[in-house]
C-alpha cells in the first residue's frame, strides 16, 4: 500500500509536470484562444493509458508489476490529462459567450479522446501479438 501510494505521487508529480511544460510551449508560442495544450495533453493521455491498458494488461506481452502499472497509469496518467483544466476552460468561453468554442472543446474532447484510447488500446493489442 505505502509503494503504491509513493510510485503513484511520483508519477502524478511527472505527469503535472509534463502537462505544465505543454501549457507553457503553446503559451509560448502564442496560442490562447483556444485551449489546445488541454485537449493535447488529454488525447495524448488518453492513447498513453490504452497502450498500457493493453500491453500491461492480463493478456498484455509486457509482465510488469503493479506498482509499475500503478506509476504509469494511476499516477502518471492521472497527473498528466486535465478533466478539471477541460472543465473550467469550457465553463470560462461558456460564461463570456463563446458558446462555438466551448462546444467545439467538449466535441473534440470527447471524440479525440475516446478515439485515442480506443487507438492506444488496439495499437498495444496489436502488439502483443507480435511474435512472443
Amino acid at each position: 500500500m505505502f509503494l503504491n501510494s509513493v510510485v503513484v505521487a511520483i508519477g502524478g508529480a511527472l505527469g503535472s509536470l509534463a502537462r505544465y511544460w505543454i501549457a507553457e510551449l503553446f503559451a509560448a508560442l502564442g496560442v490562447v484562444s483556444f485551449p489546445w495544450a488541454t485537449l493535447v495533453a488529454n488525447v495524448s493521455g488518453s492513447l498513453l493509458i490504452g497502450l498500457l491498458a493493453a500491453l500491461t494488461g492480463p493478456d498484455g506481452r509486457l509482465l510488469v508489476a503493479p506498482e509499475v502499472r500503478a506509476f504509469w497509469m494511476v499516477g502518471f496518467c492521472g497527473g498528466y490529462t486535465t478533466f478539471s483544466s477541460f472543465s473550467l476552460q469550457t465553463l470560462t468561453l461558456a460564461q463570456t459567450g463563446d458558446w462555438p468554442r466551448a462546444g467545439l472543446n467538449v466535441a473534440l474532447s470527447l471524440l479525440l479522446c475516446l478515439a485515442a484510447v480506443a487507438a492506444g488500446y488496439m495499437l498495444g493489442s496489436w502488439l502483443n501479438r507480435l511474435g512472443a
